[in-house]
């Protein structure tokens, strides 16, 4: 083992392990070795899967990105028609921050993506897909329950719910607060729309979810909702693909969506 160790740091140029007292541990060079090739197994085994399901019939597999609003909102319906109409392509889709969506699809992990409008595209091709438009959400009898609108400025001396860090939700939320030179009260975060939703019934704050989600999810937790008046809030959904040629599964998938969002 130690040689072939050696072997490999001397092709590489780089030492990958140093030995300490209590064992051997990884310098910045082996980490970096090991997330790629941890990145090249788990591509080898999707490949693996994914011939082997050409092996059955299937013609094609289109691998998406999407942040929670499009998931939540929009692409069950989306993706149901799409797979009613072609039958012989799966699609393997997950969630990532609109930030790591964009990154995703740039470093070549996904065909398409689903980010937050205002998100940087960097170097993809961006096409509007859906709007959707952030609403406070409260217990019915909350003192904001009764108004038909509201800025997030008028709700700052109250407690507030935070999806997790990462989401472009978190950020409007925090640099709207900077901008006002105000502090976000933020109690909690949660990594889910519903966990938002449960967590302002619970009493422990004002939520801000997209007012398709709230139509799924609030009137069973008898919650209220309040549209945000501010600018920021109403936000257009984007696809985002790398320039060129896409494969034929996920151009037909692009197509597919862009005609849905109109």
């Amino acid at each position: 083992m130690s040689k072939r160790l050696a072997e490999l740091e001397h092709a590489l140029g780089c030492t990958l392990l140093t030995r300490e007292p209590r064992g051997m541990r990884l310098t910045p060079a082996g980490e970096t070795l090991l997330h790629h090739t941890r990145r090249m197994l788990a591509s080898a085994e999707q490949m693996a899967l994914e011939l082997a399901e050409h092996a059955h019939g299937v013609r094609g597999f289109v691998r998406m990105l999407a942040n929670l609003s499009a998931i939540v909102q929009f692409l069950p319906e989306d993706l149901q028609t799409f797979l009613a109409a072609q039958e012989r392509i799966r699609v393997d889709l997950a969630e990532r921050p609109s930030g790591g969506v964009v990154l995703g699809v740039e470093e070549g992990a996904a065909d398409l993506g689903i980010c937050a409008g205002g998100t940087d595209t960097r170097s993809l091709t961006a096409y509007p897909y859906r709007g959707d438009r952030l609403v406070l959400v409260m217990p019915a009898d909350h003192p904001l329950s009764g108004r038909t609108a509201i800025a997030l400025a008028e709700t700052l001396d109250y407690d507030h719910v935070g999806l997790h860090v990462e989401s472009s939700i978190h950020a409007a939320l925090r640099d709207e607060a900077r901008r006002l030179g105000r502090p976000l009260r933020l109690r909690i975060h949660v990594p889910s729309f519903d966990g938002i939703c449960r967590m302002a019934q619970a009493g422990m704050g004002l939520g801000t979810i997209p007012e398709g989600v709230f139509a799924l999810l609030g009137p069973q937790l008898h919650l209220a909702a309040v549209p945000l008046t501010d600018p920021w809030a109403t936000r257009t959904l984007t696809l985002v693909v790398r320039p060129g040629a896409l494969p034929p599964a996920a151009a037909l998938l692009l197509d597919h969506l862009r005609t849905a969002g109109g």
